[in-house]
């Protein structure tokens, strides 16, 4: 470990927390810039919302969310006006802190009035979502699915799954949310941190039995059961491509900022911890996306009052080692070189280092690191089969047609002109507007520029980020949007926005041509 960095250039980069945990300028690091920022639960909200929009029966996986504070009157209104068109409902919804994580500050409220309305909801934004009230129970349990999901690439985009998970369990008996029960955290909230603190926690040698078992055991009593365990595993690998497919705008956007396109630096790969929750018919529901899982493979048992120490967890070391061996073996940066040495007859064999920086906590990354060999020949024979399994592009054509947004992405970044920057200035606007001649009469440059003042100020007015001025990526979709929804007025939103993006790329295309052509004479 080097938790102040090395001068010394490594294979692969095990960074704790992010990817700006240490400078680095090649080989591979095992977090992608903006990632953190990216799986907050109001930027994935966004994005979710984003693809709602475009698909609402693709991404009908994902609660309905409102974010506070901005969104609150909105939340009002809506829940007011679902309550009058069906008096029989009695919604419960979820509170959830947007830089929370573990449980903490999370709430069930029964009417928005109930929402804690102090200065901290100013200061610390939140989600509410409309809570899962009749959630799949085991032993009377409710529980959710910790999933381990490898982003080997982000262009072009592979993606991995691991064949098994953790399921983690409430402590005591579900009922259905009442005003009586809302505040109970043991029986509505599956954190493994707070239900850790409850008396009825139960850690077992068994990956079968206890308060945290591995999702296959779930799979297997489901099936002894006679559930479709396959139509259930499709139907989370499509969840995992869906919302990965929804968070790689933003991600490209941060990723040309600090590696621009053209000049040397990092790769990146990145495992991701999705938190699902199976609802009572099964459908798989998406919680949240964690950017940095715990990979702790212990916990810690109370000897006498007072006095800890750390117990191995079978569980945890099934699943969680299987994860972190075999996303080495797939980055594996020697693999290659080996391959090609040994057709040569001539090996050469390099150290691989692998460097753990300023960790968070115990939690976030192995707990040692140390210069490794190159493999012995067979030893890759000699490991277990792989425990991920790539699901794109393996299953690219189900999925392309719902990358809508990964191209309005390409555009947005090709008019940023300045490298490093994620907002787009007017200027740029102005360009990407002039370039694919969307301006007429009835749409002059004022009336655009008016347009991106609007939506830009709205949008910097939320707090999303003040470090730069201009556009952020989710302002310029929704300019985009609205673009669209001018020039193609009879079309569903998702065939106005692929038309829009179509006339732009061709347009695009042409000019870049044209260019071509000038330089040529």
């Amino acid at each position: 470990q080097f938790p102040f960095g090395r001068r010394l250039p490594c294979d692969i980069y095990w960074h704790g927390v992010s990817f700006h945990d240490n400078n680095i300028f090649s080989g591979q690091v095992n977090k992608f810039p903006g990632m953190m920022e990216t799986v907050r639960k109001i930027t994935l909200s966004r994005a979710m919302r984003i693809m709602q929009d475009l698909f609402p029966l693709e991404y009908n996986f994902y609660p309905r969310s409102w974010i506070l504070p901005e969104e609150l009157p909105l939340f009002v209104a809506e829940v007011r006006t679902m309550k009058d068109n069906n008096p029989s409902w009695k919604p419960t919804f979820i509170v959830k802190p947007d830089g929370g994580c573990q449980g903490d500050g999370i709430y069930l409220i029964k009417d928005p009035s109930d929402i804690r309305l102090t200065g901290s909801i100013q200061s610390r934004p939140a989600v509410v979502q409309e809570y899962i009230c009749k959630p799949l129970l085991v032993d009377k349990l409710k529980f959710d699915i910790r999933l381990y999901v490898l982003l080997k690439s982000l262009e072009p985009l592979e993606i991995y799954i691991a064949k098994d998970g953790l399921s983690r369990f409430c402590t005591e008996p579900y009922q259905e949310p009442t005003l009586k029960n809302l505040h109970q955290v043991f029986m509505h909230l599956t954190n493994y941190s707070l239900n850790i603190h409850s008396g009825n926690f139960i850690h077992s040698d068994s990956v079968n039995t206890g308060s945290k078992r591995t999702f296959s055991s779930i799979l297997c009593r489901l099936s002894s059961r006679g559930a479709d365990v396959k139509k259930l595993w499709s139907d989370i690998i499509s969840l995992v491509i869906k919302t990965i497919i929804a968070l790689t705008p933003e991600l490209k956007v941060y990723y040309q900022s600090d590696i621009p396109a053209g000049k040397p630096g990092p790769t990146c790969f990145q495992i991701l911890g999705f938190d699902i929750l199976l609802m009572k018919n099964l459908k798989p529901m998406l919680l949240e996306v964690n950017a940095n899982p715990s990979m702790r493979i212990e916990h810690e048992q109370e000897l006498s009052p007072g006095v800890f120490e750390n117990v191995p967890s079978p569980v945890d070391e099934e699943v969680k080692v299987a994860v972190i061996r075999d996303t080495l073996r797939l980055v594996d940066p020697q693999k290659k070189k080996r391959k090609d040495a040994h057709s040569e007859l001539f090996p050469k064999p390099t150290p691989r280092v692998i460097v753990c920086c300023r960790c968070q906590n115990s939690e976030q990354a192995p707990e040692a690191s140390e210069e490794l060999p190159d493999a012995a020949p067979g030893a890759e024979a000699a490991l277990p089969s792989l425990c991920l399994k790539q699901v794109f592009p393996k299953y690219a054509k189900q999925f392309s047609y719902l990358r809508l947004v990964d191209r309005v992405a390409a555009l947005f970044i090709r008019f940023l002109g300045v490298k490093g920057t994620t907002k787009l200035g007017p200027t740029g606007f102005r360009t990407f507007i002039r370039n694919c001649k969307l301006s007429n009469s009835n749409f002059s440059m004022a009336a655009v520029d008016i347009l991106y003042i609007d939506i830009t100020r709205r949008w910097n007015s939320m707090g999303i980020d003040h470090k730069e001025s201009g556009m952020c990526l989710q302002a310029f979709v929704e300019a985009f949007f609205c673009l669209a929804q001018k020039k193609y007025k009879s079309l569903p939103l998702h065939e106005q926005v692929a038309s829009l993006i179509e006339l732009c790329e061709c347009r695009l295309a042409a000019l870049h041509g044209k260019r071509l052509l000038w330089t040529a004479t």
